[in-house]
């Protein structure tokens, strides 16, 4: 199933550090229309919840103190392609990987403090834009 929707979450890092507005500045010259966005706080269990997937993984709970360490940015994004080109502009995980220009490169610190999640696929952008918005929230172009 190919959308036009992707998921993205500016994390602790980047609003702590003052980078809402450079990096949604970013995400929209890159062609993105915002369609749904909140600044919220996760709790333990929605974090740990919405991190689902990595309950096993060694660094689950560092991701889970981190993500509930501050507000985060959660946010709907709508583009021709939006999955596979927010993941092209956002860059690596680690940003010593990152491609110069990326949000990573540009505003992340390290592998845990990235900056920025980005859905990896079609459904997982579904799945987590549900997790954050009901379908009332969000605004159709």
């Amino acid at each position: 199933m190919i959308t036009n929707r992707t998921f993205t979450m500016l994390k602790p890092d980047t609003v702590k550090n003052g980078n809402i507005g450079a990096v949604l500045e970013k995400i929209c010259a890159s062609g993105f229309k915002i369609i749904g966005m909140k600044l919220t706080q996760l709790t333990v269990e929605r974090a740990e919840a919405f991190y689902a997937i990595h309950k096993e993984q060694p660094f689950f709970e560092g991701l889970v103190a981190f993500m509930t360490s501050g507000p985060i940015v959660a946010a709907v994004l709508e583009k021709e392609n939006a999955v596979e080109d927010f993941r092209l502009l956002i860059g690596s995980t680690n940003p010593d990987e990152a491609v110069e220009g990326t949000i990573r490169k540009l505003y992340a610190s390290s592998t845990t403090n990235n900056a920025i999640h980005g859905s990896d696929s079609d459904e997982n952008a579904a799945i987590e834009s549900a997790f954050y918005f009901s379908n009332e929230e969000l605004f159709s172009s």
